[in-house]
């Protein structure tokens, strides 16, 4: 299933809705059908998920960077961290933030 996230302030944002559970927990929101991050709670938001970002890197710093001598196949992806997941929703924080509009997302 995938979930939209919507503002007036960027690109609408479409995620699959495992990702998109784990992003708003760490907000402390829950995914419903509908949902808003209003103007007053971004600043909130974007420090708990740039602090869940930071102690991602810190408990996975493998993830962060790949060791010189682990050879990966062509055909083989390495996995996204936290980080890499994230930044795309950061992004949409942070310009609705700037613009002191809403996100909403919806199934």
């Amino acid at each position: 299933m995938l979930i939209t996230f919507k503002s007036h302030a960027a690109q609408d944002l479409i995620m699959m809705k495992d990702l998109a559970v784990t992003l708003l927990g760490i907000i402390g929101k829950h995914l419903g059908e509908r949902g808003v991050i209003t103007a007053e709670e971004l600043p909130r938001a974007i420090h708990k998920l740039e602090a869940a970002v930071t102690d991602a890197k810190r408990a996975h710093p493998a993830e962060s960077s790949v060791s010189p001598d682990h050879r990966h196949d062509e055909d083989e992806e390495e996995p996204l961290h936290l980080g890499q997941r994230a930044f795309p929703f950061l992004d949409m924080l942070r310009a609705s933030q700037r613009e002191n509009t809403e996100v909403m997302w919806g199934v």
